[in-house]
């Protein structure tokens, strides 16, 4: 009967454990998550979303949060294909690679199938920036898909992130076109984005791309 108890007193013992090791990680993520200089939000798609008609007409939204509008280097923009591009009133080029605009901003998708595919950043196809308060420098930008190149009845995994200040300038400018496969896997997930250096949050959203 004594060992009994023992063992049932030391499992307990050991789920409490478990459990405070568990909270100690859960801590430390939100700490590390606190203390980047950006903050990004996903808005849409969310997690377990399936998004779209005809694998396209879904919405890519964001919240970026910067220590300074200043440090974003960002403006304003309005744009999108062909005759849509660098019009006015807040004229912006539109094509895969780094946003002038959000230069920054790292965003990826995992099926992608233009340029780079799953290395691509897709920033500069973005459509809509905006300055949303200036008391938490927000700035929100958005993207509607307008053609199924990421993917059609797949199941896609977005990643979003702003790159480090590498060259010290004071401004999140240092985007690439293309992120580097630092591992060599095949695949570029959070790993490399943490290899070419964030100054945010990692945002990872899986969702579905559906006709």
């Amino acid at each position: 009967m004594h060992k009994q108890t023992l063992l049932i007193a030391l499992s307990l013992l050991a789920l409490v454990v478990a459990a405070t090791a568990t909270a100690a990680v859960n801590a430390t993520n939100a700490s590390t998550k606190a203390k980047s200089a950006v903050q990004v939000e996903v808005f849409a798609p969310r997690q377990g979303d399936i998004a779209g008609k005809q694998s396209k007409g879904f919405f890519v939204d964001l919240g970026l949060r910067y220590p300074s509008l200043a440090s974003s280097g960002a403006d304003f923009q309005l744009t999108g294909p062909t005759t849509h591009q660098n019009q006015a009133p807040f004229p912006g080029a539109f094509a895969a690679g780094v946003d002038e605009k959000v230069p920054g901003l790292i965003v990826l998708l995992s099926t992608a199938t233009i340029g780079a595919k799953n290395g691509q950043n897709l920033a500069n196809l973005f459509n809509l920036t905006g300055f949303t308060n200036q008391k938490t420098n927000e700035i929100w930008d958005t993207w509607i898909v307008g053609a199924p190149s990421f993917g059609k009845n797949v199941r896609s995994v977005l990643r979003v992130a702003v790159a480090a200040d590498k060259n010290k300038d004071g401004i999140y400018n240092d985007a690439p076109a293309v992120v580097p496969d630092a591992n060599r896997d095949g695949r570029i997930t959070a790993v490399d984005l943490e290899a070419y250096g964030v100054a945010s949050n990692i945002a990872v959203v899986p969702f579905e791309i559906h006709d």
